[in-house]
């Protein structure tokens, strides 16, 4: 199998990661103009900026999905040592929808403005997210079966802590995703609740005595 060192691997995924999160405030357009041009007074700037709040909730919660998945990236990269195809190939799958988020984001921030009572745009939002765990389950999986690329002096039990934390995310972001086409508030806020849970270290099984 041809192993090399993550260096380069880790570095090129930085880079679409840093990419990704500046796209993202590329989405945030907002004018102080009336349709005349002038300039808004306070009250109609901020009835405009209230109406804008899906827009900086979703950009909000796409930042900390960002954000907390190179965390992650970073974390798990601390086991991984080695790197082979395979990984690679995983590693492009998952860069694949870190780049995309911006465009579900974007989308559902345009839709809801206008239609609130619609479902669709927060779906393919909350399934992005879905998909993309996933994606990073089985890059883990992967560097980690029978510890195929791990550290030699890797600790078994943060494996294990990994492991379980990683175990639910589908699951739960797959809620999300119903809960898209009966609540799109609560499916938002959801997602943003996912980003904090899984930038906290899962805790290692305690040794028994």
């Amino acid at each position: 199998m041809d192993e090399k060192n993550t260096n380069r691997l880790e570095a090129f995924s930085d880079g679409v990661f840093a990419v990704a999160i500046t796209l993202l405030v590329l989405n945030i357009k907002f004018s102080g103009l009336d349709s005349r041009g002038n300039l808004l007074d306070d009250q109609h700037l901020w009835n405009n900026l209230h109406d804008q709040w899906p827009l900086l909730v979703a950009y909000v919660t796409s930042f900390a999905t960002i954000g907390i998945m190179w965390i992650n990236h970073h974390r798990l990269f601390n086991h991984i040592k080695r790197t082979d195809t395979g990984l690679q190939l995983f590693n492009l799958l998952l860069l694949l929808l870190i780049v995309f988020i911006p465009f579900p984001t974007a989308l559902l921030a345009q839709q809801y403005a206008v239609h609130p009572d619609q479902h669709l745009a927060a779906a393919i939002y909350s399934g992005t997210n879905t998909i993309m765990a996933i994606c990073f389950n089985l890059l883990w999986r992967y560097a980690s079966y029978h510890n195929r690329l791990l550290g030699k002096d890797t600790d078994p039990r943060s494996v294990q802590a990994i492991n379980r934390q990683y175990l639910f995310g589908p699951l739960l972001y797959l809620i999300s995703f119903g809960l898209a086409w009966i609540n799109v508030p609560s499916s938002l806020i959801l997602n943003l609740i996912l980003a904090l849970f899984f930038a906290v270290p899962g805790r290692p099984p305690r040794q028994l005595t």
